[in-house]
């Protein structure tokens, strides 16, 4: 990943938020109608579509973007419809500007949610085409192929610290000479945000803002409580990352990566982490089915 010091500029409104009312730095949200009417914005989407929040509110977000990537958006959207799953669309021009866009979306209830983070400047496909490999080597069995988890997951992602929960048991892979206390990752609280590339960076609120969000709960990025900043800050993690290992509709374990710089928010990197603990969810089945 880049690093978060080159992303755009976001307004911020405090550092820490009581409730998950908000969107982390270098991130836009947008809660949609199913009919693509503009709901809640967060507040700094003027530098996404040069349009203040106030004026998307009760809008069709057509207005506002250009057709062709509006369509492209539409139609991913309706092949994902009644699945939980989260579509990814990357490297998209909304507007008229030259910028380049990852966007992640998702259906939480009634609403469709948006987020839009800068396209990165590496090239695409990198982190998703790394992943057959790494999931191909995994030769080892038992123990030691929970211990391979856990090292192909942080070369996948560069993260500082990868831990790997799994039924009760746990395998650590760090970087050398990481400076995490023992214990740092698995102990995290399990409603922290999926995706926190800077613990320490200001966020931006969703307008109109609410007392409960049951729809930003879900976002990738919402922005973590006072209370999950702190826990991240005692841990020296300045960005943290979650992946479930998911069987059959049911969870398993869960990938935890921790690292002591900010990251860049990476939709794609996110993605291949998702497929490689898909990829090894199966490959444990697999070996336990070998060993019954």
């Amino acid at each position: 990943m880049e690093s978060v010091q080159e992303m755009s500029t976001v307004e911020t409104v405090q550092l820490q938020p009581d409730s998950a009312t908000g969107v982390q730095a270098g991130a836009y949200l947008l809660e949609l109608s199913p009919d693509w009417i503009v709901l809640r914005a967060s507040e700094n989407v003027h530098h996404l579509l040069s349009e203040s929040h106030v004026t998307l509110i009760e809008e069709p977000l057509g207005k506002f973007v250009r057709s062709q990537p509006l369509h492209d958006l539409r139609n991913l959207f309706s092949r994902l419809s009644g699945s939980t799953g989260i579509g990814r669309a990357y490297r998209v021009r909304l507007t008229e500007d030259s910028d380049l866009f990852d966007i992640a979306f998702q259906q939480i209830g009634d609403r469709v949610l948006l987020e839009v983070v800068e396209s990165p400047r590496e090239r695409l496909g990198e982190a998703l085409g790394a992943v057959g490999g790494l999931a191909a080597g995994l030769a080892e069995t038992g123990t030691a192929l929970i211990d391979a988890g856990a090292r192909r997951m942080r070369a996948l992602t560069s993260f500082d610290r990868v831990t790997l929960l799994l039924d009760g048991s746990k395998s650590t892979s760090s970087r050398t000479g990481v400076p995490f206390r023992s214990g740092a990752n698995e102990t995290l609280s399990d409603d922290m945000p999926v995706l926190v590339p800077d613990a320490a960076a200001p966020f931006a609120h969703v307008f109109p803002r609410k007392d409960e969000d049951t729809a930003i709960a879900g976002a990738l990025l919402k922005a973590p409580t006072a209370e999950q900043t702190a826990e991240l800050n005692d841990r020296g993690f300045a960005a943290t990352m979650r992946v479930p290992l998911v069987l059959d509709g049911d969870k398993i374990g869960e990938f935890r990566m921790a690292h002591t710089t900010r990251r860049r928010p990476s939709f794609e990197l996110h993605a291949a982490a998702e497929l490689f603990a898909q990829l090894f969810a199966m490959r444990l089945e697999i070996d336990r089915l070998k060993h019954k």
